[in-house]
Formats: C-alpha cells, sequence, structure tokens
C-alpha cells in the first residue's frame, strides 16, 4: 500500500520542477461498454500517481506559487440520489481530509476557482486527452489569462505537457511501489503455473484463460491486459486475444498474462509444449528464444543504454537463425537492412509498473537512448514467430513447412538495481 507520506513526496518533487508554473491533472473519463453500460473504471495513472483518489469526474491542479494553496482537488459533491444508482464518493469535505489537498472544490467549480490558480503561474503544464470539452475548457481559460497578459504583466504565456516533468519521476520505482509490483509478480506466477497444469490436448485456450483470471480475482487482483493463451499458429499473432481454439496434440501453447494488484502490475509470457515434448524444430527455436532472453536480461544493468539489451536479443537470434539455416548471408549486414524482422518484429521489453507499458521516455535525444538506472522496471520479452503465411525477406530461403506455425516468446520482468538486476519473475519456470 502507498500511504498518504509517499503520495505527499511524489507532489512536492513535481511541484519543485513546476516552479512558477500550475499544473492540471484530470482524472480518467469513465468508458461506456455499449449504450448506458460503463467499463469498470480505471483511474489514470498521473492522476493516480500524485493523488491516489480513485474516482471519475476529479481534476488535481498543483500550484506551488499560490499563497495559501499548493494542492487543490475538484470532486464530485455527495448526491445521495446519484450514488444509489452509481455508487459512493468521497465528497468535497472528506476529500480534503483524506487526500491532504489544501483546497477541495465541486467539480461544477472549475470554471469559478481555477483562474486563482494560473493567474500568478509563469506556465500552464496540462496534457492534452481525449476529453474534447475539457480541453477546451482549459485552452480558454489560458487564452483570457493572455488577454489579461499585457494590462496586468503576468500569467501563463505558454502550455507544456507535464508528462515531462513526471514522467522521469515514474520510471524510478520506490520500496512501497516494488511491493505491489511483487505482490503482482507472485499473483501471476501461480496462474501460470494453474494454467500449465491444466494446459492438455482437448482444454479450450479460454478455459485456460478462465483458470488463470480466477487465480487472480482469488487474490484482490485484476488482468494487467486481456489475457493471451494462444496455442499453435495462434502464437505467432502478437496480440492474439479470441482465446478460442481447442489446444491439440503436438501444440505450443504461449500464454502472455498479468495480474494488476492495486494499480500495479506484472507482465510475464511463457511456452510450453502442452503434452510435455517439443518437436525438434519446436526445441531448436525455443532453445534459441531462451538464450537470447538470457543474454539479453544480462544486458538490463545501471548506466547501460536502454536499447543495448534489445540488441543483444537480436544478435542472438539472428545467429541462431542463419546457424538452422531459416536466414543466410552475414549477421551485421542482415541486422542492419532488418532481414529478420518477419521472424522478429517488435522489440525486447518496455517499461513496466502503474501502466503495462509504463510512462517513461525510452530516448533521451533523437540520436540518444535513455539509460538504465537502479529502480527501472522492464520486460525482458524477445520471441520468434514463423506463422503459416510468413513471407522471407527478399533473398532469404523458403521456409520448410516443419517450422511453419511455431510461435515462442519468453518474458521476465527485470529490475535495475545498484549491483546488477533482478528478475522479479523467476519462479515462472522456463
Amino acid at each position: 500500500m502507498i500511504d498518504a507520506t509517499e503520495y505527499q513526496q511524489r507532489r512536492d518533487r513535481l511541484m519543485a520542477k513546476l516552479g512558477q508554473g500550475t499544473a492540471i491533472f484530470p482524472s480518467a473519463p469513465l468508458a461506456v461498454m455499449h449504450k448506458d453500460v460503463d467499463y469498470p473504471f480505471r483511474q489514470d495513472s498521473d492522476f493516480y500517481y500524485l493523488t491516489g483518489f480513485n474516482e471519475p469526474e476529479a481534476i488535481a491542479v498543483f500550484a506551488p506559487h499560490h499563497e495559501e494553496h499548493r494542492f487543490i482537488l475538484f470532486v464530485q459533491p455527495k448526491d445521495p440520489a446519484k450514488e444509489t444508482w452509481t455508487g459512493y464518493v468521497t465528497g468535497v469535505e472528506a476529500a480534503q481530509t483524506e487526500y491532504g489537498a489544501d483546497a477541495v472544490y465541486p467539480i461544477g467549480e472549475l470554471n469559478e476557482h481555477l483562474p486563482q490558480y494560473l493567474a500568478k503561474s509563469d506556465r500552464l503544464y496540462y496534457h492534452f486527452g481525449h476529453n474534447e470539452s475539457l480541453n477546451q475548457k482549459i485552452l480558454g481559460h489560458w487564452q483570457r489569462c493572455l488577454a489579461l497578459y499585457p494590462k496586468n504583466g503576468y500569467g501563463p504565456t505558454g502550455i507544456d505537457d507535464p508528462s515531462f516533468l513526471l514522467h522521469p519521476q515514474r520510471l524510478v520505482k520506490s520500496a512501497a511501489e516494488l511491493n505491489l509490483i511483487r505482490k503482482a509478480v507472485d499473483i501471476s506466477v501461480e496462474a501460470h503455473q494453474r494454467a500449465k497444469d491444466l494446459a492438455k490436448p482437448g482444454v479450450y485456450e479460454y478455459q485456460v484463460q478462465a483458470e488463470i483470471e480466477y487465480t487472480f480475482a482469488r487474490h484482490g487482483a485484476t488482468s494487467a491486459y486481456p489475457s493471451i493463451v494462444a496455442g499453435g499458429a495462434n502464437g505467432c499473432i502478437l496480440h492474439y486475444i479470441n482465446n478460442d481454439r481447442c489446444l491439440n496434440e503436438g501444440d505450443l501453447l504461449l500464454i502472455d498474462a498479468g495480474a494488476c494488484y492495486q494499480y500495479y502490475n506484472a507482465d510475464i509470457t511463457r511456452t510450453f509444449p502442452i503434452n510435455g515434448q517439443m518437436s525438434k524444430q519446436q526445441q531448436a527455436l525455443y532453445e534459441l528464444v531462451l538464450a537470447a532472453q538470457l543474454k539479453a536480461i544480462e544486458e538490463v544493468q545501471a548506466g547501460k543504454a536502454y536499447n543495448e539489451f534489445h540488441e543483444m536479443a537480436v544478435c542472438v537470434l539472428v545467429q541462431g537463425l542463419l546457424d538452422l539455416g531459416l536466414l543466410q548471408g552475414d549477421l551485421e549486414e542482415i541486422i542492419a537492412e532488418e532481414k529478420y524482422k518477419p521472424f522478429y518484429m517488435h522489440r525486447t521489453g518496455h517499461w513496466l509498473g502503474l501502466d503495462v507499458h509504463d510512462a517513461g521516455h525510452y530516448k533521451a535525444t533523437a540520436e540518444q537512448w535513455a539509460t538504465l538506472q537502479p529502480g527501472n522496471l522492464v520486460t525482458v520479452e524477445p520471441g520468434l514467430y514463423i506463422s503459416p503465411t510468413l513471407e522471407p525477406a527478399e533473398g532469404q530461403p523458403e521456409i520448410p513447412p516443419e517450422w511453419r506455425g511455431i510461435g515462442i516468446r519468453i518474458e521476465d520482468d527485470v529490475l535495475v538495481t545498484a549491483t546488477g538486476n533482478e528478475v522479479l519473475t523467476a519462479a515462472v519456470p522456463k
């Protein structure tokens, strides 16, 4: 659990970067599943990271230059009639007490109170998202500040995206965050093991999915993302989520599934034969992907550039494909010309945390990759996919039929430490 002190520290770090600026963070909107039925609410990760407030129709304002109020919340007021239908809300008074805001107003009073927090700022920080109505409202307030600037001599003259200030902060995980991620991992480990025990010829992919997601729910977690349970050639579809095929003798089963626990996520992929034995071709590709993953994990070190573990994985995979006769030519040439991409078309990992593809930039500049630092959490997930319809790159050999329909990915969550790294998901067998 993240306590009030840590939320306060997060806000203080952000406001130190804002200087005389004002930042506005809206909550996530309610999303409609169909007609008048909503999807379960999921809070915006930036908003939640700074506030811990888990309700829609809310806005957080940060104004470090204001004489009285530095952290301001706009929230839904209490309304017993509405709450009968849609559930209880915290309300204005309780929100101030429970979430440490200096001032809390009803969300309907945004236009009335926001100007005082913009007036003396020198810059507005706001991310223009999917809420077009709010975008126009914020833009209108800024334009009024601009119109008054010649008369007053102060006010925000420009707009920046606050994610450039906040997301580097989110990339370094605190001890409390890591505790929640480890819990999500523990739940995911159990789910993957239960799935492996269930999978056998005649079982449907959705039955395996149900076992995974039952395990998540039993521990108070949800799915971090739509579970991928891909038997046979379905493993060659990167984001396969139909999960409706019957598993057959001789299939590999690729499972990409992770739990979300108190908003923090795990992300694990394993591939295994459902009858306990691999064909010669399946085993050769599996061992190649595993070798690439293990070498890539070695490159997840503080001080190394973010892309180094990907480049290592590509190098191992390409050399292995050359050795197997599935590629031909010069290793460096194949990599430079990306002739391996029909087999391996994605990168080897991503940031992980409050979002599955977590906030944070991968490049510091157009030419320079971000540098890994202690507290960063990445996935390491090389794969090989030889779909039944794969077309080799120009000048490359045709793929014999016995190699087609094999999809393999192996993914772990790897924490960068001061002395190396820690594979948080090591308890799931490979």
